[in-house]
């Protein structure tokens, strides 16, 4: 087997992250981690749509202003969302006279932005931003059915985060912050793969990209010599309740057991109890909202020290689930550490 872990000879670091979210985040275990939430979802906006180009805008402009920067002191923009053709991203972002580079990677797109802005800064990029989200209604026109049909949702079905996340990343080739105890760095990335576990249900996003979190967790613990237990967490997003107990389950056959160190993003936003949201969350916004929101700022506040971060997406369209055909899923691992080696 080819090696893809990378090891990044100069590990960029965040100077800032900012999230924001709608009215059913609010209500959940993360409220906290927003930088702003708006009670009915809109935004201001007239469709969802614009809604979820607005989050973006959003999203990136706290990011800047908490570290006190201009946009044109950054030098790439990677961006992604689940609307065709990225157009949240590519209207949402318009205003900013940044290079842009649009993704697409499902719910992974967050980290594959992460991790593909970390490449180019190893070759003279200096700042970069990420920004991704999704929104619940937006999506479920897209890929289900119009809100106003009111169908029954399964019960492996998870909930559309409304919600972006934004990161600012700067390249640390002179050292300037790596030995910052509070500071946090991209030390290793590995892109995923995409894998068909022959899932055709698109109400089970969860089972269809767990086989591909299976793979990155595999390639990476093979590849650094590391193990579970080295983490303070490992997080994936977006495989919800469902999801995660078919990782556990398969990667314990590979004898790699994942500990009460092990969480997702789609099970931590929201409160399955309280909140009718059934497998959990998804959304390229769930896993942006947790890293920026949540994780990264418990890590700057020295909550956790090292954390995996496996983001995971189910690689479909409209019409290949109308077509039948089976849901690819992709996991991207970055790994986040605090202060120097």
């Amino acid at each position: 087997m080819n090696k893809t872990l990378i090891k990044l000879k100069h590990p960029p670091v965040f100077l800032s992250t900012a999230a924001v979210g709608g009215r059913k985040e609010s209500e959940g275990p993360l409220a906290f981690a927003f930088s702003q939430i708006c009670e009915d979802d809109r935004f201001g906006m007239d469709t969802w749509e614009k809604s979820e180009s607005e989050m973006q805008r959003r999203a990136l402009h706290f990011a800047l202003s908490k570290a006190e920067m201009k946009e044109g002191e950054i030098d790439a923009l990677f961006a992604g969302d689940l609307m065709n053709q990225c157009t949240g991203s590519a209207y949402g972002l318009l205003e900013y006279d940044i290079p842009f580079l649009g993704l697409y990677g499902a719910c992974s797109t967050s980290v594959e932005g992460l991790l593909l802005a970390s490449l180019c800064m190893q070759e003279g990029f200096g700042r970069c931003a990420v920004v991704t989200s999704s929104h619940f209604c937006s999506a479920e026109r897209q890929f289900r059915l119009p809100i106003e049909y009111g169908g029954q949702r399964t019960p492996t079905a998870q909930w559309t985060v409304t919600g972006s996340g934004a990161f600012i990343l700067d390249n640390d080739a002179a050292g300037e912050f790596s030995c910052a105890e509070s500071c946090v760095r991209i030390t290793e990335v590995l892109p995923g793969r995409s894998i068909d576990g022959g899932i055709t249900d698109a109400n089970n996003m969860g089972a269809a990209m767990a086989p591909a979190a299976v793979d990155s967790f595999t390639r990476y613990f093979e590849e650094s010599g590391r193990s579970p237990e080295d983490f303070d967490l490992i997080l994936t997003g977006d495989l919800g309740y469902e999801g995660s107990g078919i990782l556990r389950e398969l990667l314990r056959k590979r004898d790699i057991v994942l500990g009460d160190n092990y969480n997702d993003c789609g099970l931590l936003i929201y409160d399955r109890e309280k909140q009718d949201v059934h497998a959990g969350g998804s959304g390229c916004g769930c896993a942006a909202s947790v890293l920026a929101g949540y994780v990264i700022p418990k890590m700057e506040s020295g909550g956790f020290r090292r954390v995996l971060a496996v983001a995971t997406g189910a690689l479909m369209s409209p019409s290949s689930v109308q077509q039948g055909q089976s849901i690819p899923g992709v996991a991207h691992l970055v790994c986040l550490e605090c202060g120097g080696e």
